[in-house]
């Protein structure tokens, strides 16, 4: 299934914008996921930079084949200020995760960047479920994922698993854009 077309290339909001992943941010993003700062609920990061740089030549791969889209946060300037990813695209759901805000953030970025992404899963890739797991004891993103209205499906030992339905987010959009300060007319 090729899904890659302009609409989840490239995605801009009032304060941020969303591309695609490029070798090119390997850097970057092997930084931010060694960072102490940012890593504490991030599963465990091996290797270099060049690991992360054919990570991401393999990921590529994946993108291209509509399975998986790796976005870099940066704000309207240009400068980075974090990552997410959708993966595990199927017929009906993503799996949203690699969500990674920096010190470089502008505000309301945790609320924007999510707006953003999950509107490429349900706008652009038509999908009905967004499936969310956040390590048990990550109590910042699990009480954002609660005030999205994220419904929790089930617990392992680590981890808590949400859903995100499509009509959820879609009831919800206009208070997320009167939040960022979007004027919605609608």
């Amino acid at each position: 299934m090729d899904i890659i077309k302009e609409g989840v290339q490239h995605v801009t909001g009032l304060r941020l914008n969303l591309r695609l992943v490029q070798s090119e941010d390997a850097d970057y993003i092997f930084r931010l996921r060694t960072d102490p700062a940012f890593n504490t609920h991030l599963s465990a990061v091996n290797g270099t930079a060049d690991d992360q740089r054919r990570w991401i030549e393999n990921y590529k791969v994946r993108e291209a084949r509509g399975e998986e889209l790796y976005y870099i946060i940066e704000r309207l300037d240009g400068v980075r200020c974090g990552t997410v990813r959708l993966y595990d695209i199927s017929a009906g759901s993503f799996t949203w995760g690699s969500w990674i805000l920096d010190s470089n953030k502008p505000r309301k970025a945790a609320l924007e960047s999510a707006v953003l992404s999950f509107s490429i899963g349900f706008d652009e890739l038509s999908l009905e479920r967004g499936l969310v797991a956040v390590n048990i004891g990550n109590d910042r993103a699990e009480a954002f994922y609660r005030r999205l209205g994220m419904i929790e499906t089930h617990r392992s030992a680590h981890e808590i698993f949400f859903v995100y339905p499509r009509a959820k987010f879609e009831a919800d959009r206009a208070g997320y854009r009167a939040i960022l300060g979007e004027v919605t007319g609608e």
